[in-house]
């Protein structure tokens, strides 16, 4: 008896904890407009390039400047006050979407209190990540306080750990506005905040990399982007670099194309009204199912063991593995960075091993999609069940079958784990190839920035088009 009297008032105090998690405040009772929307997510991104650009104050050496394409999947800019980008919100989602699978965190989803507890363990346990991360890069050498406030090495440790915790307290801050940010795309603007933070990113990253005209930081002689750097080189008769270039932007373009005709692959299921005969609809299921979220939870999971291999390899422990420059040489981290094996074609310096490692990471990367994508079903609401409860409880039902919830989950599960699956095997595909053939950025952010504004672009259409204005009306449609 006193035990489960001890349970309860721990559950309670939990309870209380999880109810007064500061949060922004959704609207009541009203429908946002598309110039309301529209001017709430143009603000959050205006801040969230803003913060990118504030330094840390106190900072002296980062070494995490060289790894670009982490900071383009954790939406970070390393050195500034979002250093740490997405990384604790996404990492959150992944350490409790494997307990809740595995069943050693149970909820229930199904109903309104499970997930709303869900949520509130999720930012409960950012809130977590984003100290322990903090602390991690700071403490480790990823963000190191080498200079004293006027910028001159310090040996003061007193001074040292004052500064120290300086940076934790400036990252703190970082992550729980990214945290506040992420809240007030998805209740006040369009789509997710963590997936536009990151199609932000990807976008400027790409249009640097293929139309910037000035000098390479790697190669003076020819321009940063792909564009003028292949019209460079063709005059400057150098067919090599032409055709690197040249293959940086087709790939770019082929997966760009492949993902949104993948998008717009769907499967229609045709429903009824029950009590209005003749009148029905048709249910959409995408090709690919769990759209780009499982492809966001394997590379920030590759992208969080690069990292960490490096705070590791600083700290004087490489379990992980060896970096040489910004380049993996050995250990896990070597197996998770993709070669460019177009590049070492062109180049003629391809080598069997080179086969084999992307061999790995295209298997890895198509395994790690197709896991998350099936717990991203399980906790999301997107299974047959939680499908057959919504499309029942909107009145319809499948044509010449009796109305029974049943029955239409049976139907569902044979359209909905296939989709699963292989809507995960072909986004894992599409990133892990963009990777190996050297496109104008990762292959992961490509597709995540294709998939996240074609989503846009079907939820703006399907909720706003009557109210924007003729102009952008024609341009959407």
């Amino acid at each position: 008896m006193k035990k489960q009297k001890k349970n309860k008032n721990k559950m309670s105090l939990l309870d209380n904890i999880l109810n007064n998690l500061p949060e922004v405040e959704g609207p009541k009772e009203r429908r946002l407009s598309f110039k309301e929307k529209l001017k709430w997510t143009g603000v959050t991104l205006v801040i969230f390039f803003t913060l990118g650009l504030i330094p840390l104050f106190g900072l002296g050496e980062n070494a995490l400047s060289q790894f670009e394409y982490l900071s383009m999947i954790l939406g970070a800019e390393f050195g500034s006050i979002i250093s740490l980008g997405i990384g604790p919100l996404v990492t959150s989602s992944i350490v409790l979407q494997l307990l809740n699978g595995s069943g050693l965190v149970k909820f229930d989803l199904t109903s309104q209190e499970g997930k709303k507890r869900f949520q509130g363990f999720q930012k409960l346990l950012g809130i977590f990540f984003i100290i322990f991360e903090a602390i991690i890069y700071v403490y480790m050498g990823g963000l190191s306080p080498a200079g004293a406030f006027g910028g001159a090495v310090t040996t003061d440790m007193a001074l040292f750990s004052t500064l120290q915790m300086v940076l934790v307290f400036q990252l703190f801050l970082g992550g729980i506005l990214i945290m506040f940010m992420d809240e007030i795309i998805s209740k006040w603007g369009f789509g997710s905040g963590i997936s536009l933070f990151i199609a932000s990113g990807v976008s400027k990253q790409i249009f640097v990399r293929a139309l910037s005209p000035l000098p390479s930081p790697t190669n003076p002689n020819i321009a940063t982007g792909a564009i003028p750097a292949l019209f460079q080189s063709l005059s400057a008769g150098d067919p090599i670099t032409a055709a690197l270039m040249f293959s940086a932007v087709f790939f770019t373009l082929v997966v760009f194309a492949i993902a949104v005709y993948g998008q717009a692959m769907k499967i229609e299921i045709p429903l009824s009204f029950g009590r209005i005969r003749g009148h029905g609809i048709r249910w959409p299921l995408n090709f690919i199912y769990t759209s780009n979220i499982p492809v966001i939870l394997i590379a920030a999971l590759l992208a969080n063991i690069q990292l960490w291999a490096r705070l590791l390899q600083n700290w004087g422990h490489p379990i992980l593995g060896t970096f040489q420059g910004n380049t993996p040489v050995s250990g896990l981290v070597a197996w998770i960075f993709s070669p460019n094996i177009v590049g070492k074609f062109i180049k003629g310096s391809l080598t069997g091993s080179d086969i084999a490692h992307a061999g790995v990471y295209l298997l890895i990367m198509i395994g790690g999609a197709v896991v998350f994508s099936i717990f991203w079903v399980q906790t999301a609401g997107m299974d047959a069940r939680s499908q057959a409860k919504q499309i029942m409880s909107s009145g319809l039902q499948i044509p010449g079958f009796r109305r029974d919830e049943r029955v239409l989950e049976r139907l569902l599960n044979r359209y909905i784990w296939p989709l699963t699956v292989m809507g995960a095997i072909t986004v894992g595909f599409l990133a892990a190839t963009a990777d190996l053939t050297g496109a104008l950025t990762r292959g992961t952010g490509i597709l995540l920035t294709v998939m996240i504004i074609y989503r846009l672009y079907e939820e703006i259409a399907k909720q706003h088009m009557m109210d924007m204005h003729p102009m952008m009306r024609k341009f959407m449609e």
